[in-house]
């Protein structure tokens, strides 16, 4: 899905032809949308052999069954956080479902359709860590996010002048720091820590804090240049309207995570 068809895709949405026949006409069966997202999140984007599984993905695949694609001619592709803006810039994209954290500077080289889901910022820690109780407690500890993410900077910069900050390219290698005990703390956003302390093999070792402070809007990224916003919110609005948001949520986030009742489901800002 290029420029033209993304624009062919807006027209036939509003003179209410069948999406799905619309793809059809202009790109054939071969017609594909490529979509972002990550790889290595349980719950999120999780890549197992030649399957995908998560919320994100969840909402992905809906959204491009609203724009007329068939589950055959979605394509994903692994977007890390440090590389979502080039994905998008260079057209290797056309969309991104990864966490995406709708932010002022982001506006500057994409945009954003959305938010479809809103987390908050928390902490990962080893199941009998007592100390760790909020990001003011991190002085002198090590903690770990990933490069491209405003987490780990903004403990930083409000919370703890002190923290020491060790960065990777993927959240599962802070996992595997944090499970080895060389680093003291994992930050990101709660949902995310919330689908790494379920997988099997970090049941009973590592919690998270349980006190988040950070509001994340999680949005579609898209090209700045795009032609398709406003059907990928018109798309989110009716998973959410449909009950099929809360069912995919319930689904990939498990049992032990409640999102904030009063930020979800939010509600998809105007397309600039």
């Amino acid at each position: 899905m290029r420029r033209s068809t993304l624009t062919a895709i807006a027209l036939a949405s509003v003179a209410a032809v069948g999406l799905t026949a619309c793809s059809s006409e202009e790109g054939g069966d071969d017609e594909k949308v490529t979509i972002g997202i990550k790889f290595d999140q349980p719950g999120l984007g999780l890549k197992s052999g030649d399957s995908y599984s998560g919320f994100d993905v969840d909402v992905a695949r809906y959204v491009a069954a609203e724009l007329g694609y068939e589950e055959d001619q979605i394509e994903f592709k692994e977007s890390p956080s440090p590389q979502r803006e080039t994905l998008l810039q260079s057209g290797q994209v056309d969309m991104i479902f990864a966490t995406y954290s709708i932010t002022d500077s982001r506006k500057e080289t994409v945009a954003f359709a959305g938010p479809y889901f809103v987390a908050g910022q928390d902490l990962l820690v080893a199941e009998d860590n007592t100390d760790i109780t909020g990001p003011e407690a991190l002085d002198g500890k090590k903690l770990c996010s990933v490069q491209g993410s405003t987490s780990a900077q903004r403990v930083k910069d409000e919370y703890s002048a002190g923290v020491q900050l060790q960065e990777f390219d993927t959240y599962s290698k802070c996992i595997e720091q944090l499970a080895a005990g060389t680093i003291d703390a994992v930050t990101t956003d709660d949902i995310i820590l919330a689908g790494f302390a379920a997988q099997e093999a970090n049941a009973g070792k590592l919690k998270v804090v349980g006190n988040p402070f950070s509001e994340e809007n999680y949005g579609v990224g898209l090209p700045q240049d795009n032609e398709i916003c406003e059907d990928v919110n018109a798309a989110i609005s009716k998973m959410i309207e449909s009950g099929e948001w809360e069912t995919a949520l319930a689904r990939n986030a498990g049992e032990t995570y409640t999102p904030n009742a009063d930020l979800n489901p939010p509600t998809p800002a105007a397309c600039a």
